[in-house]
């Protein structure tokens, strides 16, 4: 009976896409690792329950739709196109909990290059409608204004890519910041390293160390430690800069006096200025649905901890229950569509909404 109520659930969010013009689409169960690896790099293995098929490799049970969504819009999609989904999705969970492996998600996905703001709020203003009633948070945020900060960053190329790469892992992301910053030490690690190299070059230390083991080319472990005499030899991020930046991964404030205080730093942070025109844009296109922009919430670092291809707006609608995961999520991952396209590339927007929870909320389960 429970499943039976959260499939029910499902099918009225499922009709409520379709009814703002999305096309129904499927999915496979089962997905080529191949392509989830190359896109989050090995920590998407402790998410995803991973399989070997005899024939297709290395295959993941669906860890969520938007990939295999991207993939078929960029591979034969019309532009522009809305498309709706229903059906399970797998995580792996590191703790028990009401957290489950195995749940429903329905989904929707706008891609339209015209108008990507109006696209963000028409997502947005449609999931609020959708879950009204709950009494849930709804918390919004901006990936691209903190991507873009960090891609003014005056420091090292690799230094920027190092923090790029880490954004959606807020605490090794800040423990860079710290020693680019020099607001933290060096490890000790690498320290003792340093001081090894600074004895002899890296070809060097590679040949006294004896029998060459590993997957690494000698030539790959040269160019490293090179890298790491570099790094160690770059001056640190300018204490404004990464003042500002600290201030920005902590901006906590309603929507609109959010965009207040970007506007009063992007002197200071000039690289911020076409994310911050965007979304003031984002703001105005929400207000015309009649979104309270003045109370709505935004914090800057929302979205740091989900899937990586959120690159721009993000949002989530929050129970009251402090165990309860978000009842529904989403955000712009334009950059996804340029990697899955093959040269091709469209703005996107889209998010979930998990059924079950929205049936435990009305008390259906």
């Amino acid at each position: 009976m429970t499943k039976a109520a959260i499939r029910a659930e499902a099918s009225l969010l499922f009709a409520a896409f379709q009814a703002a013009g999305a096309v129904a689409v499927e999915a496979d169960l089962l997905l080529p690792a191949e392509t989830l690896l190359d896109l989050y790099g090995e920590d998407i293995r402790a998410r995803a329950y991973v399989t070997t098929d005899p024939l297709r490799g290395e295959m993941m049970l669906r860890p969520d739709f938007t990939v295999p969504v991207v993939q078929a819009h960029m591979a034969d999609g019309a532009d522009p196109a809305r498309y709706c989904y229903m059906g399970e999705v797998f995580r792996k969970q590191e703790h028990l909990g009401n957290r489950a492996s195995e749940y429903l998600q329905v989904g929707f996905e706008v891609f339209d290059r015209d108008a990507p703001e109006a696209a963000d709020a028409e997502v947005f203003a449609l999931f609020a409608g959708l879950v009204s009633g709950l009494g849930l948070r709804a918390v919004t945020g901006d990936i691209g204004i903190l991507m873009a900060a960090v891609r003014g960053l005056e420091t090292t190329e690799r230094r920027r890519a190092a923090l790029l790469r880490h954004i959606w892992r807020p605490r090794r992301f800040r423990a860079l910041l710290d020693r680019f910053a020099g607001r933290a030490a060096v490890p000790a690690g690498r320290v003792a390293l340093l001081e090894r190299l600074a004895g002899g070059a890296p070809d060097e230390l590679i040949a006294a160390a004896g029998a060459f083991i590993g997957l690494r080319a000698p030539e790959d472990i040269a160019e490293r430690a090179q890298a790491l005499i570099e790094d160690a030899e770059a001056a640190p991020i300018k204490a404004p800069e990464a003042a500002l930046l600290y201030d920005l991964l902590g901006l906590q404030a309603p929507a609109q006096a959010a965009l207040g205080h970007l506007r009063g730093i992007t002197p200071l942070l000039p690289a911020i200025a076409p994310a911050v025109d965007r979304f003031a844009a984002r703001l105005e296109a929400l207000r015309a649905r009649g979104v309270a922009v003045e109370t709505l919430a935004f914090e800057a670092s929302l979205g740091r901890t989900s899937m990586e291809y959120y690159d721009g707006f993000v949002f989530s609608f929050h129970a009251d229950a402090a165990d309860m995961p978000a009842v529904a999520t989403g955000g712009r991952y334009d950059a996804l569509t340029a990697v899955l396209g093959a040269g091709r590339s469209i703005p996107a927007v889209g998010g979930i909404i998990r059924p079950h929870l929205v049936a435990a909320l009305r008390g259906a389960i």
